[in-house]
């Protein structure tokens, strides 16, 4: 029986033959990433009795949530941060003002098909549209990790969502991903692997499917992989830090659930409050007054 991009992955970076779902394993992440809440992971490192970050080339930082700083408590926790960098000898740092963490690191090579990823963002799950298995994790996992280079994980179960047609119009893979949540349920997918293919995805630009990676945490997912192929591989080249091997699933792997979603009939969608899967058809709520709109 074949393995889920998941049980593969994972599998690998193990240094196992195979896993099956529900397993636990240790293994050593390609990547970390951390933003404006290093300065408190650095504190947490400071407890556990290590001096020296093991690893300092596995880890990435980028200052991004705060830039500039609202407060001096916010300005206090850059400063530390830029002296923290230099202190253990990660030089892969990105100040404020080179932009969001999740668009930072694919447009600087680190997102690569075949890694694991692993950052104190819940939305890390962005980097699967890369083919990288790639998760958010705590505040003190990311300590150990300064500290071990390594990590446990459970081998997640495996959800294959295939979006048929292409999109239409002015509707766009935000409005795809807003629909499969609304019907998936913002905890539908709790710890699952999520797996998007089709042919509405194949279609996508790569700047689309980030989109649909980004927001699989958002339904509870683990990872969302869209699997790499040649519009992947023409973004990465001049860009990637080193030699990337794509991990794809078995054909014949086995899959918790199997969804299908038809992109050409799709349209334009909107989350109500309170909560991202109250989703419904812009149409629905034409009219409704909005006291405050942000467009960015």
């Amino acid at each position: 029986m074949g393995m889920t991009f998941a049980e593969k992955i994972l599998a690998e970076k193990a240094g196992l033959d195979r896993v099956e779902p529900g397993q636990i394993v240790t293994v050593t992440p390609d990547f970390c990433m951390s933003h404006d809440n290093t300065a408190a992971i650095a504190k947490i490192f400071a407890k556990i009795g290590v001096d020296r970050v093991k690893d300092p080339e596995r880890f990435v930082i980028v200052l991004d949530h705060t830039v500039p700083p609202s407060t001096e408590k916010y300005a206090l926790g850059h400063k530390e941060i830029r002296q923290f960098v230099v202190e253990q000898g990660i030089t892969q740092f990105y100040d404020g003002g080179v932009g969001i963490c999740h668009q930072v690191l694919p447009e600087k090579g680190f997102a690569l098909p075949g890694t694991l990823i692993l950052g104190s963002d819940s939305h890390t799950t962005t980097y699967g549209a890369f083919g990288a298995f790639s998760a958010g994790i705590g505040r003190s996992e990311m300590a150990v990790l300064y500290a071990t280079s390594k990590i446990w994980l459970k081998v997640p179960e495996s959800f294959k969502v295939v979006i048929n047609g292409e999109l239409q119009g002015a509707v766009t893979s935000k409005d795809l991903i807003l629909k499969i949540i609304g019907d998936i349920g913002a905890d539908g997918a709790l710890y699952r692997s999520i797996e998007f293919t089709g042919e509405a995805v194949e279609k996508m630009s790569q700047a689309s499917r980030m989109v649909l990676s980004n927001m699989a945490i958002e339904m509870g997912a683990k990872n969302g992989y869209i699997a790499p192929d040649d519009k992947t591989f023409r973004f990465l080249e001049g860009r990637a830090v080193r030699k990337y091997y794509p991990v794809y699933p078995d054909p014949d792997a086995q899959y918790e659930k199997t969804l299908e979603f038809d992109a050409s009939s799709l349209v334009p969608q909107v989350a109500k409050p309170h909560t991202v899967d109250n989703v419904s058809p812009v149409e629905e709520v034409a009219g409704t007054k909005i006291d405050q709109a942000l467009l960015g």
